[in-house]
Parts: structure tokens; sequence; C-alpha cells
């Protein structure tokens, strides 16, 4: 009889073989790379504010409302066999989940559902994600504006299928949502770096000098092509559908959107800083930038529903316990983003 364990370890490893057989990746299924000796330490960037926690509206587990800035520089850590600085493992964002995109612990706009939350001064929770332009908002054209204030009213009413955000049916949560929409983890395999989510994976080619997909290739999480510069691993990102939201507020780019990523992580290997510019002159005025702090999770924490949904697998007596995380069983969310049409009130 196979265990439970056995049986997730089997569904994983399937769901890396579709992955690796539709984009032709033998090398997805290597064995996982041993360490190397770390390289001389680079030094630590200052941190921008001490994190203080929160409960922000809605998630129920504590964020910080401020984080540290990490500076580009030399890799201090481990490194694996080809090379790359060695970050696999449990991420999650620090500061909230995907209601609210420019005010993450600000709750849903409109939501019509009673709430018990204390949100408290704007000043007094975590800053917008967007980190540029200096409002924290997105540079909206007008009538992209107007479409996306469509789309923030039509979640709670659900008479047109765009306005059923695409992540209650199951589908990908595109980019950036899926770097705060709950947990994630990372893998790492010669010439490649694995992001399996709680919804859909991504894989970044880590051969930025061949070419994107052909224009009319259109994919949930886009094609990415990256590099290693010390500890920032530098991707350039193209090919997205662009069905996707960034949160229940609505906000959207379009199929033209090209985005550059900067995935700049601490020298103790324990937080990154993602830092990503959009631009897409369809949809905005000027290009954008998106900041999204993530920490390490590790069986040292708690697991949880969000931000590190693993149980603690059996192991031999005497070794460390392996998080192991179950395979997710999707189901619609009606909680604000993705209602069935109400009735109308006489």
């Amino acid at each position: 009889m196979k265990t439970l364990v056995d049986m997730k370890n089997m569904v994983r490893l399937g769901r890396l073989g579709v992955a690796a057989s539709v984009l032709a990746l033998a090398p997805l299924i290597a064995p996982a790379q041993t360490v190397s000796a770390p390289d001389q330490a680079a030094p630590t960037a200052p941190p921008t504010g001490a994190p203080g926690p929160r409960r922000p509206a809605g998630g129920g587990l504590g964020y910080e409302t401020s984080f540290p800035a990490i500076a580009s520089g030399k890799w201090s850590g481990k490194r694996l066999p080809d090379g790359q600085p060695d970050i696999s493992g449990d991420w999650s964002n620090t500061i909230a989940n995907h209601n609210n995109f420019t005010d993450p612990q600000g709750g849903i706009p409109g939501d019509p559902a009673v709430r018990n939350r204390t949100l408290g001064p704007r000043d007094e929770r975590a800053p917008s994600r967007v980190s540029d332009p200096s409002d924290g908002q997105l540079p909206y054209q007008d009538w992209a504006r107007a479409k996306q204030q469509e789309f923030a009213v039509g979640f709670f009413n659900a008479t047109r299928p765009e306005y059923i955000e695409p992540l209650a049916r199951c589908a990908p949560a595109g980019i950036p949502k899926s770097l705060y929409w709950h947990g994630y983890e990372i893998r790492q395999y010669p010439g490649y770096v694995v992001f399996l989510f709680n919804s859909g994976w991504r894989i970044v080619y880590l051969d930025d000098k061949s070419h994107h997909l052909p224009a009319n290739f259109k994919l949930w999480n886009g094609d990415s092509r990256g590099h290693w510069e010390g500890n920032t691993l530098v991707v350039d990102v193209s090919n997205l559908n662009s069905k996707a939201r960034f949160g229940r507020t609505g906000d959207f780019a379009s199929e033209n959107v090209h985005i550059q990523e900067r995935y700049i992580f601490s020298p103790d290997n324990k937080r990154y800083n993602y830092i990503a510019t959009f631009t897409d002159p369809s949809v905005f005025t000027r290009p954008f930038t998106v900041t999204i702090p993530a920490r390490r999770w590790s069986v040292d924490d708690k697991p949880n529903g969000w931000h590190y949904e693993v149980p603690l697998a059996n192991n031999a007596e005497g070794k460390a316990p392996i998080g192991d995380h179950f395979e997710r069983i999707c189901v619609e969310n009606n909680g604000g983003f993705g209602q069935l049409a109400a009735p109308q009130k006489n």
C-alpha cells in the first residue's frame, strides 16, 4: 500500500514531468544538485525600517508593515555545481495577500462582506506594491483606469465572464500575483530555476542570450529568460497572455506587457526582494516598478494554511523532518473575487 507521502511524491513528479514534456525540458528531472563552498562574504544592505508584524484584513496571519532593503552585489552563500547561488526552498511574501495591489493591508475596496477588521491609518500599513511612481498608484491611461474600476466592481456581481477573476476558476495566478498568492517553492536545476506555485508553475531559462518564443505564443506566466548577477536573478519576461489580474482590485496589463525582473537575495539567504519594471504603453502612460518582499520558510516554522502549506513528512528516526507539500485541490472561491451574479432587487 502506498503511503500518503509516496502518493504525493508521485503526483509531484508527474506535475514536473508534464511541465518537462510540454516544454521539452528533460534536464528538469535531473537529480537535485548538492552544494559547494560559499564565496567570500558580501556586505549587507542597511534596512529601510524595522519590520513590524500586524494582522491585516482578510488573512488572519501576521505580516510586516516595512521591510529591509537588499543591495545587489556579490553572492556570499552556497552555490550549486553549475555555479548558481543556492536559493532553493520555500518562500512567501511578507506584507499581504492579493486583496489590494496598491494598499496591500487595506482590504478589498468596496467589499460588501462584513469583516472583523481594524485598518488603522494608511501610513501605519505596508506601502503600495507600486514603488515607482512615488505616489504608489498604477499610471493607467484613462480608458484603462475606467476598465480597472469596472473589474473591481464587477467582481462582486459577475454578470459578465471577465468579471470572474481567473484564479477563482483555478487558472494560474500569473505575474506578479503568483508571488503573493500563498507561499511557493523554488527548485533549481542546471540551466533552470523553477517556481512551483500554489496555482501553476513557472520556468526561468538561464540563457538570456536565446530568443523569446514567437510573439503569437501567449502563456499565463509568460516566457522567462534570465541570468545571475551575483546575488541577483535577472529575468526578462514576455509572451504573457495577461488573463490574470494583479489582485482583487482588478488591476491588469495587456498582452503587450514586458517585464524586467530582479530577485535580490540577502547575504544570509533568508530574504529576497522582487523588484520589477513593467512596460506596457497600450495600457499605462509610463513604465512602473513593483516591489514585493519575501522571506524563506522552513521546518523550523509552524506550517499554516497560507505561507507554508506543508505537513511534516515521516522520516527515519534521528533525521531532520521534511516539509512535504500537499497537491492543491482547486475549488472555486467566492470570497470577493468571482461571486455569482446577485439577483436584482425590486
